[in-house]
């Protein structure tokens, strides 16, 4: 189990392991609740505290380690990350009987500076495709996984996890195990299909294992990691005469923006993205609205566009 990766208190691992076996979160999702109770562990023992005594920690310590934080640049999205973490363990403490009160009750994330996802347009997402077409094992599994993280808008752990029997080219369709273990059926553009389908018949050259399931095999022949994944689109937007580093989600982040600006309404693009929240898929709204009103401005004689004059 992950849990055992952790130098923390019997209580804070339980909680691990609560997140792991009975949620169901991933093992990265995992990691990152751990290293955050370490980091809050360190910043305890430096006040003559600890988590093996929760119920001595209140509602200023709590303040006091985002005052740390803040003292040490973390930016606001990690601090918010790590109050969701403390919250959902002094939750479970609660609940356990370890904890009289919860101390991040009422404790409010910092202020989020306003940070909208990058995008590519439909012009370098189309390029982005076509780069290093190859008729070797590897091009072609670099581009089939390029046109299913655009075409189908899958994160990169949901794409790299799929495996052998979660894809129907037949019917157009993949499984897909998202967040929470929550799975749900993502269409296959006719590219992705195609090159699923191409890669498919040379999938065999990355491994002669009949036992191994993953669809997107690495060079060694196990699954494919993260790491290489980045590597695989760092290499292809260089290809493709890209100017801007390029990594697997902004192929996420082009697929909302596109599907939106193509007509797709937002509670549709939710569901294809396996939004728990719709205020989630909203961050994308502002990218078409964005185009939009400089279409409006160039085009229509009433548009006013001598605002943006000095």
């Amino acid at each position: 189990m992950i849990v055992r990766d952790f130098e923390l208190p019997d209580a804070a691992l339980a909680f691990l392991g609560h997140l792991e076996v009975e949620k169901g979160y991933s093992p990265a999702t995992v990691v990152a609740y751990g290293r955050d109770l370490e980091q809050f562990q360190e910043y305890l023992q430096s006040r003559e505290l600890t988590l093996e005594t929760p119920d001595a920690v209140t509602r200023a310590h709590i303040r006091g380690f985002m005052a740390d934080m803040h003292r040490r640049r973390t930016a606001k999205s990690s601090v918010a990350r790590k109050l969701s973490t403390l919250r959902s363990l002094f939750r479970y403490f609660a609940k356990s009987g370890l904890v009289s009160s919860n101390p991040v009750a009422g404790v409010k994330n910092p202020k989020q500076d306003q940070r909208h996802p990058k995008a590519l347009n439909v012009d370098q997402a189309l390029a982005l495709m076509e780069a290093g077409v190859s008729a070797g094992p590897r091009g072609l599994r670099d581009l089939a996984l390029a046109e299913v993280l655009y075409g189908s808008g899958l994160r990169v752990s949901e794409a790299l996890g799929l495996d052998l029997d979660d894809v129907d080219l037949g019917s157009s369709v993949v499984r897909v195990m998202g967040k929470g273990s929550k799975e749900r059926v993502s269409p296959l553009s006719d590219a992705s299909r195609e090159r699923l389908r191409r890669y498919m018949t040379e999938r065999e050259e990355f491994t002669s294992s009949v036992t191994e399931k993953a669809l997107f095999l690495g060079d060694k022949g196990g699954r494919l990691q993260r790491r290489q994944a980045n590597r695989i689109l760092e290499r292809l937007a260089k290809l493709a005469g890209l100017p801007e580093h390029v990594h697997p989600h902004m192929l996420r982040h082009s697929f909302a923006t596109h599907m939106l600006e193509s007509g797709a309404d937002l509670r549709s693009v939710q569901e294809l993205l396996g939004h728990e929240r719709l205020t989630t898929t909203q961050r994308y709204t502002h990218l078409t609205l964005d185009k939009l009103m400089r279409v409006y401005d160039q085009a229509h004689p009433k548009s006013g566009v001598k605002r943006h004059k000095k």
